[in-house]
């Protein structure tokens, strides 16, 4: 793993955007995006940018089920807001968080992974060692699946919606083994809270416990990290 330790999250916006911009260079056409708040910085350096995605092709990680892709909280939604209003792609595929039938949607999904091999994957860390919705105990070579979210995942969720009834209680996730499939891996991860997940990504054991520690397996992984974050490595 190549670790880069940087001062605060501006900072690792503008490392992180010089991962893309050296996959552009290198030829890269598809490129698996990562929500939430971690990439963020990524992706405003990104729509700063003079980069061209208009002939690429976007994988996203996952989506919740439930919501509608103009839903103010979907992932299809934060998406267009942070970066492809912005700068669209030829393509951009994400799951399709309204299609009830589960099995149908993971197979759909797992098919665009395989007819469009993701260059450059971005993921986030939960604090529990997850990537995407791959909650600890997930096989390490799981595809797409349906995960019912955790509890404490849920509580966290809750401010975001106006009541805890309307926090959706299940997600589509690209699996660990779909993840571990791409070409380089960009993960980034922010704040003490996440220091003992870091620690053990890099530093532990390879274990279905810490989902993240599976990316010590793959060859080509660069972990960008502020100093709170970084702060338990030995």
């Amino acid at each position: 793993m190549n670790v880069q330790v940087v001062s605060d999250k501006q900072a690792g916006g503008q490392a992180g955007f010089k991962v893309f911009e050296q996959a552009l260079a290198n030829g890269a056409k598809v490129l698996g995006l990562a929500t939430g708040s971690t990439p963020v910085t990524i992706y405003e350096q990104l729509v700063a940018s003079d980069l061209d995605f208009s002939q690429l092709t976007s994988v996203n990680l996952d989506e919740y089920v439930g919501l509608t892709a103009d839903h103010p909280q979907s992932y299809h939604y934060f998406m267009q807001q942070h970066l492809f209003n912005a700068k669209p792609f030829a393509n951009s595929y994400v799951p399709d968080g309204t299609n009830a039938d589960a099995a149908a949607e993971t197979k759909r999904y797992d098919a665009i992974i395989k007819e469009n091999p993701i260059d450059l994957q971005l993921l986030g860390l939960g604090q529990n060692g997850h990537i995407g919705f791959n909650e600890p105990g997930t096989d390490p070579e799981s595809t797409t699946h349906k995960v019912a979210l955790t509890e404490s995942t849920i509580a966290a969720n809750a401010r975001f919606f106006d009541n805890a009834d309307e926090v959706p209680r299940f997600a589509y996730s690209m699996g660990v083994g779909s993840i571990l499939k791409a070409k380089q891996i960009l993960i980034v991860a922010y704040g003490e809270a996440k220091a003992a997940a870091v620690a053990a990504m890099i530093q532990g054991p390879v274990t279905p416990d810490v989902p993240a520690s599976y990316l010590q397996t793959h060859p080509n992984v660069t972990v960008i990290l502020d100093e709170a974050a970084a702060s338990q490595l030995d």
